[in-house]
């Protein structure tokens, strides 16, 4: 499709949501439990959670059912079972025996398939807790496994790495972890590594990685910064062509309709089995285009989509990350904030200003505009596999790249309840 002239809309909204707190678990040594069941939680559907005997309550619901916000505090729930003294029997049904390496076999939250939780310094009642049974408490600050990982390193599991997820397992393994890793289309088929990918240590003087040394990179046009070798030089690169896009996507913004062909389509997909004791994840993100601002609400609008498989409850067609009006990311999300003030488009302003295009091609080879970091989180049950898609693409054409960063990727497993939702956050360095 060609582009014959520009339109020029103004988008605005705006999504609350909040980030997970933590809780704990005290192991107990006679194997004497109180039959209370603690408080139960909603779970990763929506409904409430199992408590156990001694029914807990719920764990409270959103206003709203959407934007990610943490409601209520489930605690760690699941106990109330007579605990059997046969150090064979997984007694909580968390998948461990005591003789299996379980150190609290009367509660579910506790196993060698759960997250270490950090204790809340500022909760007096909290207790610190050996969730992961690697008899260290509250050992939660994880070594980086994403040092030194090359620019252009093609292996799928360094990309995973460069998220911060750090432990790889094979399916008869009963950890939590990454279980396959690999470079896909959007559609979900394998991809040849090309330059459309990258493993950057940050992304121009202003824009550091989230966690650990580096962060995956992912463009419609070269991931590289013009200072580094094989950077596209202008506006507009292309290595893969034309592409199937998954079902239900492009997806349109109401009064903008978009073009159906997409192009320099390319992504990371990680299957990935959650911890004994999690109830959620979340991640973060920062989109750049190109697009931007001449083609706002256009057919040309690149965008980015993390894609979950079972589908969340408040997911679109899978894809978890999407302001509150449901908008994908690309030019016409309300937090695009990141530009130069142009006379030519008062109608767009931007608070965060230029300085994070600083460096990295945009607003150089074209003008150009961007997102602050974002967060997207999104709901899980303990121990479950689920497979996300981290893709974007070019819509309606190769021309007028956009790239996304993702870093940060971490468990939430608080006991809480997690709803899908994308909000703004600060850089933190």
């Amino acid at each position: 499709m060609k582009r014959s002239h520009l339109v020029l809309f103004g988008l605005a909204a705006v999504l609350g949501v909040a980030a997970a707190g933590s809780a704990g678990c005290q192991a107990t040594g006679g194997r004497n439990v109180f039959n209370d069941g603690g408080s139960g939680g909603e779970d990763s559907s929506g409904g409430d959670g199992p408590s156990g005997p001694g029914q807990g309550g719920n764990g409270g619901t959103s206003a709203d059912g959407v934007g990610g916000t943490f409601v209520g505090s489930g605690g760690s729930g699941g106990g109330g079972a007579q605990c059997s003294n046969d150090t064979n029997v997984d007694n909580d049904g968390d998948g461990f025996s005591e003789a299996q390496g379980d150190c609290n076999d009367c509660d579910a939250n506790v196993s060698p398939g759960s997250i270490e939780v950090a204790t809340d310094p500022n909760d007096p009642m909290a207790k610190a807790a050996d969730e992961d049974c690697d008899m260290v408490v509250d050992n939660v600050a994880a070594a980086s496994c994403d040092d030194n990982i090359a620019l252009d390193d093609s292996n799928a599991q360094n990309g995973a790495r460069a998220l911060d997820l750090c432990q790889f397992i094979t399916p008869d393994e009963k950890k939590w972890g990454v279980l396959s890793a690999q470079y896909v289309r959007a559609n979900g088929s394998p991809a040849t590594y090309t330059r459309h990918i990258g493993i950057q240590s940050n992304f121009g003087p202003n824009v550091n990685v989230q966690k650990g040394t580096r962060m995956l990179t992912l463009s419609s046009g070269y991931a590289r910064l013009p200072s580094q070798t094989g950077a596209c030089g202008g506006l507009s690169c292309s290595q893969i062509g034309i592409g199937t896009a998954p079902t239900g996507f492009p997806q349109d913004v109401p009064g903008c309709e978009g073009d159906t062909e997409i192009n320099d389509d390319v992504g990371l997909e990680l299957k990935i089995r959650s911890p004994k004791n999690a109830t959620g994840y979340k991640f973060k993100f920062k989109f750049y285009s190109m697009e931007f601002p001449e083609y706002v609400c256009t057919a040309f609008n690149d965008q980015f989509i993390a894609l979950v498989s079972p589908a969340p409850m408040g997911s679109i067609n899978g894809n978890i990350s999407f302001d509150k009006n449901t908008n994908p990311v690309s030019v016409n999300i309300a937090y695009f904030d990141v530009c130069a003030y142009d006379s030519l488009y008062p109608q767009f302003t931007c608070p965060s200003g230029p300085s994070e295009m600083e460096g990295t091609g945009f607003g150089t080879w074209d003008e150009a505009g961007g997102t602050s970091w974002l967060q997207t989180q999104a709901p899980i049950k303990g121990g479950d596999e689920v497979t996300i898609r981290w893709a974007i693409w070019d819509t309606g054409d190769t021309a007028w790249d956009s790239t996304v960063l993702v870093d940060g990727f971490e468990w939430v497993a608080n006991g809480g309840t997690v709803v899908v939702g994308t909000d703004p956050i600060e850089d933190p360095k």
